[in-house]
């Protein structure tokens, strides 16, 4: 992003990415517990941002991250309360919908796992190390993952605890809870739910606020 604050923490509009996001999470019913996982120098804002947004219902937590994605993610968990589900998603999504998310927990209920997505647009080639395409599977069952990805609490838990023994890392959460051989459901989402990762997807992102 070319910026010394990290992404989640640049204002839209006089917000950080970061409240918008979690905002898109406070109406959900049964919702527990919100876990953010940051760098040390973040935390204490990190608890400031939770301490005025969350009601008395709803439990805060910061947690430092790690140096991987999925190490942080550990970090979580372990804080995780008992709950029926756990919801992983990325701070610099902000325009996820609510029913996009409810639809991820229903489905997680149903099978264990659910992760949002939407069908690929381009045609995906599978590339060698040399830069040789080996291979162009069908577009028709290509999809790009999203934000949120959705677990019943012990299968995640599970996967992580899988992983580490196995010293296995993952690009997502549900790569983890794929490999046990659980069964892992796709919800189509839309392109509206960006991942704000380049300054391109800043300035669109500062055009789609209302």
């Amino acid at each position: 992003m070319q910026k010394e604050v990290p992404k989640p923490y640049l204002e839209l509009k006089g917000i950080s990415i970061l409240e918008r996001t979690i905002h898109r999470f406070l109406g959900l019913e049964g919702l527990k517990q919100v876990v953010v996982v940051t760098s040390k120098d973040y935390i204490e804002l990190t608890r400031e941002v939770l301490g005025s947004l969350l009601p008395d219902t709803i439990q805060g937590d910061v947690v430092e991250g790690g140096e991987e994605r999925q190490h942080s993610i550990s970090n979580a968990l372990s804080r995780i309360i008992a709950t029926d589900l756990v919801i992983v998603h990325d701070a610099v999504r902000p325009f996820v919908k609510k029913e996009h998310i409810e639809a991820c927990c229903e489905a997680a209920f149903e099978v264990g796992a659910a992760v949002l997505g939407i069908p690929a647009t381009d045609t995906i080639k599978y590339v060698t190390k040399d830069h040789y395409v080996e291979n162009t599977p069908p577009r028709t069952a290509m999809w790009q993952t999203q934000t949120p990805q959705v677990f019943q609490r012990e299968v995640l838990i599970k996967a992580y605890k899988q992983a580490r023994q196995d010293k296995f890392l993952g690009t997502d959460d549900s790569t983890l809870v794929e490999r046990m051989g659980q069964k892992v459901k796709i919800v189509e989402g839309d392109r509206m739910n960006m991942k704000i990762t380049y300054p391109q997807d800043f300035e669109t992102a500062k055009l789609m606020i209302d």
